[in-house]
């Protein structure tokens, strides 16, 4: 930065003005006459650094795609590479043995159990909420209603959040998991096809899969939201080392995705078909189910709470040996979006 000083007097004022001071109080100038003048920070000169970020293919991922598609980690230093999982909570198992540097995408309630575990995993940011678990069932199993799933084999994947989701609806329509069969379905495709097929009676799944196993059955199929209004959150997470042998790198992550965020609001139909293609998914379903994504690179109250909800539920579901709720505040570190965008943290220290 040039280092000119130049002394400034007036009727109002006397005092000292860097040269990039000037050219800014200039610019406000020009602005105010209309005329466009940028005076915001120089572009990321430095070398270009590896990250590798695991992920899996849900929608809730967009800001990754478009951030790659538009070159916004190029522009911040960063050559990012992917690895693919089946589910958020595999994506975050992966990046906790050394695959990843980040995981982008995973849902509170694998982070509530590492918690619980009392494992070093941080949370960065957030960036969706969104409300995609359904239940899907065969009527010719003699399903109607949802109290007509007791006794069924009614399959989920363990340990995501479509397991919470499940044991919730359940409890909403009096019964628990300990009223039906509860079958593990670990892959995609089962998730479609073991319905389908009549392997098992129902599934509790994400979309797009749901959607998929609801066509695939056609007219036996019945159909509910699971999530009973409750949102769950799209989240970016690493570990404490991480953060702390690589703070820029977060900033500059955060950053690409903050740009991702600006390019989504500024051109919506764009974003939606760089999702789309780079995750392969119906154009009818992205239309349909689009909507019920939140995007906001954010971290808000409601995700503690949430994640105090679930924590609460595996404790009563002797899903843990552990009888006291954490402190998830211990769990998230926001540091770097504060500095990339201090509005978007909500949360109450």
């Amino acid at each position: 930065m040039l280092e000119w000083e130049i002394m400034v007097k007036s009727g109002y004022a006397s005092g000292r003005l860097t040269l990039l001071k000037l050219v800014c109080l200039v610019a406000g100038i020009f602005t105010l006459a209309g005329i466009s003048l940028s005076c915001s920070p120089q572009p990321y000169s430095g070398p270009v650094e590896s990250v590798v970020v695991s992920y899996s293919p849900f929608e809730s991922t967009a800001f990754l795609w478009i951030a790659d598609n538009q070159g916004f980690f190029r522009q911040n230093g960063l050559d990012i590479s992917m690895r693919k999982y089946d589910t958020g909570a595999g994506s975050l198992d992966g990046m906790l043995k050394g695959e990843a540097d980040i995981a982008l995408g995973i849902t509170e309630f694998p982070l509530t159990r590492k918690a619980l575990q009392k494992v070093k995993v941080r949370i960065i940011a957030g960036i969706d909420k969104s409300e995609f678990i359904y239940v899907i069932a065969r009527k010719d199993r003699g399903i109607e209603k949802a109290s007509d799933l007791r006794g069924k084999r009614v399959g989920t994947t363990l340990g995501t959040i479509a397991e919470f989701h499940l044991g919730r609806f359940l409890e909403l329509n009096g019964m628990s998991m300990k009223d039906i069969v509860l079958v593990d379905v670990k892959t995609p495709a089962a998730w479609v096809n073991a319905v389908v097929d009549g392997d098992i009676d129902a599934i509790a799944t994400a979309q797009p899969y749901a959607n998929s196993a609801r066509e695939g059955l056609g007219t036996n199929a019945i159909f509910w939201p699971a999530q009973a209004g409750q949102s769950q959150y799209a989240l970016i997470s690493t570990t404490d080392k991480w953060i702390t042998e690589h703070p820029q790198l977060v900033k500059r992550f955060l950053k690409s995705m903050l740009q991702a965020e600006e390019y989504l609001i500024r051109n919506p139909v764009k974003a939606k078909a760089i999702v789309q293609e780079r995750l392969n998914l119906n154009p009818a379903y992205v239309e349909k189910f689009w909507s019920q994504n939140q995007f906001s690179l954010s971290l808000d109250q409601g995700l503690i709470l949430a994640m105090e909800d679930e924590a609460r539920w595996m404790i009563s579901n002797n899903l843990t040996t552990e009888r006291v709720v954490p402190n998830f505040l211990d769990y998230i570190d926001e540091s770097a979006l504060k500095a990339v965008k201090p509005k978007g943290v909500k949360l109450i220290r």
